[in-house]
């Protein structure tokens, strides 16, 4: 069966990080490893922790200076033992439903060849609600192209998502000068760098994550016109740079419609993407054209 290895991150959610733990700790399923990484807290984080799982056989307790939530990634990812399958991500101030890990578990262990699965996100707190990238479980394929092209987010945010080791180490492989970039909303380094990668990727909707709005995040309702421009150029060169690292370029646009193919059941905007995608290919206008309606063509029959 899939071993996993859960990473909570933590900065000054003395509040919080309990409910955090202890939703792990009461997984169905259990976790091979638990591991409380603290970014440096001020507020008696570290005190806390150390009186509830000090010598609690399983909970590791990573305490360092505060880096930013990427920082915090990259120690847990460190880490994650060696016989680890699948690495779990959750916030302090975020929390699991018991059976979580048992329904993510069920796609990693009759899929070897999903890298990377995400749920939907229930809002509580100061806001109620469900996000979720659609309403039924999607096998999204492989993402590479798409991701490289467009800058397209197959992913959800931190606590909803899941990738097997051998990514999220290669995600968590970043110089100084990004590095430094992504003190927070560091979940795009592990969306955009496994699509890359080439993860396959899977949504899955579980019902399970509960994603806490309190004063202190709620990121959609902080954005305006500056910061979706600043969010994008970075996320631009944290892409290119993933690009590089895995030898990808220019060229991988004539791949579109190979890539397309890999889903079994893309929707329309789906398909949309994709055709912008080969629009884009160096190639002759004719051979543009003739994967655009290639694609066309697999989605008028699968609708």
């Amino acid at each position: 069966m899939t071993r996993f290895a859960v990473i909570i991150t933590n900065y000054n959610y003395a509040r919080f990080v309990i409910e955090a733990v202890d939703g792990v700790l009461a997984q169905s399923r259990r976790a091979a490893q638990i591991l409380v990484v603290d970014d440096g807290s001020t507020d008696g984080s570290q005190a806390l922790l150390t009186g509830h799982y000090g010598g609690h056989p399983g909970v590791t307790l990573l305490f360092g200076e505060n880096g930013g939530q990427l920082a915090a990634f990259q120690r847990g990812v460190a880490a994650v033992e060696a016989d680890v399958d699948v690495v779990c991500f959750l916030d302090a101030d975020d929390r699991w439903q018991p059976d979580y890990l048992e329904k993510i578990g069920a796609i990693y262990d009759q899929r070897k060849d999903v890298g990377f699965v995400f749920s939907d996100i229930d809002l509580f707190g100061n806001e109620e609600g469900r996000i979720g990238f659609a309403r039924q479980p999607l096998d999204l394929g492989y993402t590479a192209i798409s991701t490289y092209a467009l800058t397209y987010w197959y992913g959800a945010p931190t606590s909803a998502l899941s990738l097997r080791l051998r990514y999220a180490r290669l995600c968590m492989d970043l110089p100084p000068q990004i590095s430094a970039t992504w003190r927070i909303s560091a979940d795009n380094c592990l969306v955009f760098g496994a699509s890359i990668f080439g993860a396959r990727k899977y949504f899955l909707p579980t019902g399970q994550v509960g994603y806490r709005i309190h004063g202190n995040n709620g990121w959609w309702a902080q954005q305006n016109r500056t910061t979706t421009f600043l969010g994008l150029l970075q996320s631009r060169g944290l892409i290119a740079h993933y690009a590089r690292a895995a030898g990808m370029d220019d060229s991988c646009l004539e791949l579109a419609k190979l890539e397309y193919r890999t889903k079994p059941d893309p929707d329309w905007a789906e398909a949309r993407r994709y055709i912008d995608v080969c629009w884009r290919a160096r190639l002759p206008w004719w051979k543009r054209l003739e994967r655009i309606l290639s694609i066309v063509r697999s989605r008028k029959r699968k609708g």
